[in-house]
This record gives structure tokens, C-alpha cells and sequence, in this order.
């Protein structure tokens, strides 16, 4: 299947769309969840165009792991954290609803998680999470 560029992420990517932003360099991008399943849920996006993990390749998947790494000690850090809940889903059977591969960082005990995507944030309280997190990194 082709790649939709049209899907929401490459809006963000392209600054089409905005995004609370917690990391960004020239091969990934990590933001706020506006519609988290707890407080700090991140986003991390490789901006290579891959609808999967399968699809990603290789490189990009070592190099967005080891940011998914990297944002999720900060959001250990910047939000005492007592553990991260670490979600890829790859395809529409799997749960996935936007078509570019992004792993979700969600500090929360697997118990506590509320359902993903059912009520839109407050966007004040997830920007104030996003600065903590980003003076962390």
C-alpha cells in the first residue's frame, strides 16, 4: 500500500498542522497526545514516510527507538513517572489510526490507562507537561 501523505502526521510534519512539540531533530519529531490516555503522553514520529514498522526502514527504526529512549527517561524524570507504557501499533487490525508509524510513551501503569482518543485534552495543562518534559531532555 502507498503511503498517504495526506494522513495527520505529515500535516504536523510539514507544519501544516501545529503540534506541542517535546523533540524535534532532522530524522524524528516527538509531541504532546491531544487526547491522551494519561498526563504526558507523547508522541514519537520518524519523519521518514512509513505507514508501519514494517515499512520503516531499518536505520530510521534504530535511530527513532533510541529516541523513544530518550524522550521517555525525560518524561521519567520531568514527571516522576513510576513507569511508561510503551505502544506501537502497526496496522488497523492492531488498533493503528493514523497511517505513519509513531510510538506512543504514556506514563501510567498498564492498569490506569483510560481509553485512547475518547476526549479531546486540555491543551494548557499538556503544554505546561510538554515544557516540563522538554527541561528534562
Amino acid at each position: 500500500m502507498a503511503y498517504d501523505d495526506q494522513n495527520i502526521f505529515a500535516k504536523i510534519l510539514r507544519g501544516e498542522l501545529p503540534a506541542i512539540k517535546v523533540y524535534e531533530d532532522d530524522q524524528v519529531l516527538a509531541f504532546m497526545d491531544i487526547m491522551p490516555q494519561a498526563d504526558g503522553h507523547t508522541l514519537v514520529i520518524p519523519k521518514s514516510p512509513a505507514e508501519t514498522l514494517m515499512d520503516l526502514d531499518p536505520k530510521a527504526a534504530t535511530y527513532t527507538i533510541q529516541i523513544v529512549q530518550k524522550v521517555a527517561k525525560a518524561i521519567e524524570k520531568a514527571l516522576d513517572a513510576k513507569g511508561i507504557v510503551l505502544m506501537q501499533l502497526s496496522g488497523a487490525a492492531a488498533g493503528q489510526t493514523v497511517p505513519h508509524v509513531h510510538f506512543h510513551l504514556i506514563p501510567s501503569s498498564v492498569h490506569d490507562l483510560g481509553k485512547h482518543a475518547v476526549q479531546m485534552g486540555d491543551q494548557e495543562k499538556i503544554k505546561a507537561l510538554a515544557e516540563k518534559i522538554k527541561a528534562a531532555l
